[in-house]
């Protein structure tokens, strides 16, 4: 392929590419949502008000969900071959009255369209008087992976948060089971537990005010399910202790009610509403976001953006790069134990235009070499429109930056670059954020194969395509801006 028609096509692709493909797309409005659950292939997420958003991919967002009892901020877990809905009918210390209940009802599937959907009559778990230093609004509920247990947090600011159990048979309260505090200053709490401990999510600050909302996600842990829940720093929830793990960023504010969505081992999400899009006119908002986990603490991951990068192999460090000769540059040499007399000149970099007519024409191999800033080691990485996407985030085309010669997965299970990007599926990339920090990346479809495969580095120079070991660094890539 010429040269001239590579930055041509190039030219061209660049009208089409969005800006940015980090944000939900489709109508992602809703406040206070639920833990997203999947259902029948399709995401679900319920709010405040009743309803709330079905995805078919987890990218694009629509109205659609059913959810009878109206109320606020409700919880959805599946238990079995049935999803179990908590929510406040009532209460948040609105208007001064702290008087609310939480309720629970079960449904077969969330899907509306199914003849198997509808929800039983709601039973109440918990419920607060005026008076009383606690609101039942706000549930989280968790499903003890390690005693099958099931807990119901609850609470906001205006009082304490409580954690009462519930019968994962009938979602009613255990008869005799009394509230324990565990939590002041924040609201909209949710429980997880992983590796030994049990941690409260809270959601910090003033919410409902827009752009101006302070809301922020902050976390304790326990290795008991009753507490204390301690921060980073050893200060207890019950006395205002908290570790940040979402705030206001990106054009985006007031980050709230957390829920984890463990994709599979190693791939962890994590859903929230921020208060205010700036880029969608101050609205609140569906989030979801890499979950990363440090020094045994959750901390919400950065939405992958677009730029230029080198592709890094987290085996050996080594940079992805076309299978091309060298090219080398020509610079002055200079005896090293010898004084510079002469002007020093700084180096320009090579170029496209120094090498691409030395690369042959048709498909391309890839493999991984030492990073030099190369031509054939800089990838452009911009998220494809109307090309849907998975939970979070859109599909990407790679590219070799100033050209149209686009990464692709071949029916033999390898790597190959070809000439033009097409938008085919074997051209379209997964870019996720694993809970270390690193990336898997993963074609969309693998031509006549059915199981899904990530990029893998099988040598030191050899990358390809295998099942993803989150364990293992071959499957593991960086994206670095040089």
């Amino acid at each position: 392929m010429k040269y001239s028609s590579i930055l041509r096509a190039a030219a061209l692709w660049a009208l089409a590419v969005p800006a940015t493909g980090s944000a939900q797309t489709g109508e992602p409005y809703i406040h206070d949502p639920s833990t997203i659950a999947l259902c029948d292939g399709r995401y679900y997420t319920f709010g405040t008000g009743g309803g709330g958003l079905i995805s078919p991919d987890g990218y694009e967002w629509h109205g659609g969900a059913v959810r009878p009892g109206r109320g606020a901020a409700p919880d959805v877990l599946k238990i079995g071959d049935r999803y179990l809905v908590a929510y406040s009918a009532t209460g948040g210390g609105l208007g001064g009255s702290h008087r609310g209940a939480v309720l629970t009802m079960w449904t077969p599937t969330l899907d509306p369209e199914s003849p198997l959907f509808g929800f039983t009559e709601p039973v109440e778990v918990a419920s607060s008087e005026d008076g009383e230093d606690c609101d039942a609004i706000d549930p989280g509920l968790l499903l003890d992976p390690t005693t099958g247990r099931l807990w119901l947090c609850y609470g906001t600011y205006f009082g304490f948060i409580r954690l009462v159990e519930l019968d994962p048979a009938t979602g009613a309260r255990v008869a005799g089971n009394e509230p324990v505090d565990i939590a002041i200053d924040c609201e909209a709490t949710d429980l997880i537990y992983r590796d030994g401990w049990y941690y409260l999510l809270g959601t910090h600050g003033t919410c409902c005010d827009g752009p101006n909302s302070t809301y922020n996600i902050v976390v304790g842990r326990s290795r008991d399910i009753a507490g204390p829940y301690l921060d980073n720093v050893g200060r207890d929830m019950l006395a205002g202790g908290g570790k940040m793990v979402a705030a206001a960023g990106n054009r985006r504010t007031g980050a709230g009610h957390f829920g984890r969505y463990v994709e599979e081992p190693g791939v962890e999400k994590m859903s929230c509403h921020f208060e205010a899009d700036f880029d969608r006119g101050g609205r609140s908002v569906l989030a979801v976001m890499p979950l990363l986990w440090r020094n045994g603490w959750p901390v919400a991951g950065e939405p992958f953006r677009e730029g230029v990068y080198e592709i890094e192999s987290e085996r050996r460090g080594y940079a992805l790069e076309l299978a091309v000769d060298f090219v080398r540059m020509d610079a002055p040499r200079h005896r090293f134990w010898e004084p510079v007399t002469e002007p020093i000149v700084p180096l320009e970099s090579q170029t496209l235009a120094d090498v691409a007519h030395t690369w042959p024409e048709g498909n391309i191999d890839v493999r991984t070499g030492d990073y030099m800033f190369r031509p054939h080691q800089k990838w452009s990485v911009e998220a494809v429109e109307g090309s849907g996407g998975y939970l979070g985030a859109p599909y990407y085309r790679i590219v070799i930056e100033g050209t149209d010669r686009a990464l692709a997965a071949t029916p033999d299970r390898e790597l190959t670059t070809v000439e033009h990007f097409t938008g085919a599926p074997e051209q379209l990339w997964r870019i996720e954020q694993l809970v270390d920090g690193t990336y898997r990346i993963m074609p969309r479809e693998v031509p006549g194969c059915d199981e899904p495969l990530a990029l893998v580095s099988v040598a030191d120079s050899t990358p390809s395509l295998g099942r993803f070991d989150p364990d293992s660094d071959n499957s593991k890539w960086n994206f670095r801006v040089r």
